[in-house]
């Protein structure tokens, strides 16, 4: 029987471990935090149960205004209430981490119906192939044993962990990484969030509607800037309609406790005061000290793993998936490299990683979820395609949902109208995105995709709109 060593629980080694237990594999998962990894439970999963107490409250922020919903207590006059609703972060919070807990002992309890076993303990991968290419995985227990495994092929899956500045180290009290926010039983009064990509606005979002008075550090000119700009554009107008402090071009060099509140420094010197600073700045891989490059195993400047399309590094029968690839830090992608690599060894049917079929969601309010070919790789000549963006405002459906921010725009290509790629900013937008991906992976044109009917009202009408915007022109420019 094949045996396969899996080092790390998270996405990418769980669905690998699926896969090849059910191909007849004999496998064995190796993991020291517990199975679903960092993306169940501390980053993924807790963040987005977070986030979905979040949305209900600014769904109560903004019924007034929009719908005519008055939230009040008992006081009257009603007219004259102001917010009343407020959160529990305790109790949030240990929601958050209850249902993170029940994830992974779920994915555990998955992975050994499906016959894999599970370790728990620190791997490292012993430099020499055996003469019949087999891998040794020595694996160290808590209490200090240690267990020599032997395997046909090992998969890494061993993820990343939040990048520190050295004048900034989070104290899990007031200076806080993206793993440690889960702790706090109290709201943070004042938050100062460093760094502006996706977990950085994810949090700041999250926390503001949430109550907290929150000032966003950028060291970009705008938030998110691997994103859409327009859909980040949207997204920084909401969140300075709705009262953020947004510091773009802005670089945090240093945060220290000072009593019961934290001081951010810039590097032009400014000095900002909280009362907890989040640091969202990044990822480190964990490639350290587990034995890869003794074993061949080339690793990027970053540290991160080298891989080809079908997962295998440099090193013979082994394979690498997820954030410590840095290919694409997502849960799906992580999931979709651990799969292909047990197919490819095991010997099934194979299909590489194609990058531009990946669909991908910010969790913000509004979502921004995308697909495919991006603006820009349009403005830069990597693709010639058509676009055209729609503003949800148009929507009747949107009108009657109180929707005023947001819009769809998608890409195709000038002669045959193949859809290419596609943003959509919205209220779960994660949703609404999962057509224009099939369009994406099919092929299908946007004639067809005009085609097809769509509910009405609804805001996938707004997809079907601007797919039969991007026909018209194409039909005038043909003619």
């Amino acid at each position: 029987m094949t045996r396969i060593v899996i080092i790390g629980g998270g996405p990418g080694g769980y669905e690998a471990a699926l896969v090849a237990a059910q191909l007849g594999a004999e496998v064995t998962v190796v993991d020291c935090d517990g199975l679903g990894g960092a993306s169940v439970l501390t980053d993924c999963v807790p963040s987005k149960t977070l986030i979905a107490t979040a949305e209900v409250m600014t769904t109560f922020d903004s019924s007034y205004e929009e719908l005519g919903i008055i939230v009040a207590d008992d006081t009257p006059p009603l007219e004259q209430a102001a917010r009343v609703v407020g959160v529990d972060l305790g109790k949030v919070n240990r929601r958050v981490k209850r249902l993170a807990l029940a994830q992974s002992h779920d994915i555990t309890a998955s992975v050994t119906r499906a016959g894999g076993r599970v370790m728990r303990g620190r791997a490292r991968v012993e430099p020499q192939q055996s003469l019949d290419g087999s891998r040794r995985v020595v694996v160290r227990a808590a209490d200090g044993s240690e267990q020599t495994l032997v395997a046909d092929a090992v998969l890494l899956a061993t993820g990343a962990h939040p990048r520190e500045i050295p004048d900034a180290e989070p104290d899990g009290e007031r200076i806080l990484n993206w793993t440690q926010v889960y702790d706090l039983d109290e709201l943070p009064q004042e938050l100062i969030v460093v760094g502006s990509g996706v977990t950085g606005a994810e949090f700041a979002g999250a926390y503001q509607a949430l109550g907290s008075k929150v000032t966003l550090v950028s060291s970009r000119d705008r938030v998110l800037p691997g994103e859409d700009p327009d859909a980040a554009a949207v997204l920084e107008d909401v969140f300075r309609r709705r009262g953020m402090n947004v510091m773009s071009r802005s670089r945090a060099q240093a945060a220290k406790r000072v009593g019961d509140r934290v001081e951010v420094t810039l590097s032009d010197g400014r000095v900002i005061s909280g009362t907890h600073c989040l640091m969202a700045v990044g990822s480190i891989p964990n490639t350290a000290d587990i034995g890869l490059e003794e074993a061949g195993i080339k690793l990027a400047e970053s540290g991160h793993i080298l891989t080809d399309k079908v997962s295998r590094t440099s090193a013979p029968g082994i394979y690498a998936a997820g954030d410590c690839t840095g290919v694409l830090a997502l849960a799906s992608v992580a999931a979709m490299q651990g799969r292909i690599a047990m197919y490819h060894f095991l010997g099934d049917a194979v299909t590489p990683l194609n990058l531009k079929t990946v669909s991908a969601n910010v969790f913000t309010d509004p979502e921004i979820a995308t697909v495919g070919y991006s603006q820009a790789d349009v403005d830069g000549g990597k693709i010639d395609a058509r676009v055209v963006k729609l503003p949800l405002l148009r929507n009747p459906r949107a009108k009657m949902q109180g929707i005023r921010d947001g819009f769809v725009k998608i890409f195709c290509r000038p002669g045959t109208g193949i859809v290419v790629g596609g943003v959509v900013v919205a209220p779960r937008a994660s949703e609404l995105i999962h057509p224009i991906s099939l369009a994406v992976d099919n092929n299908l044109t946007v004639e067809q995709i005009a085609n097809a009917f769509t509910v009405y009202p609804s805001l996938s009408g707004s997809i079907a709109e601007v797919a039969r915007q991007l026909h018209t022109r194409k039909t005038q420019e043909e003619s």
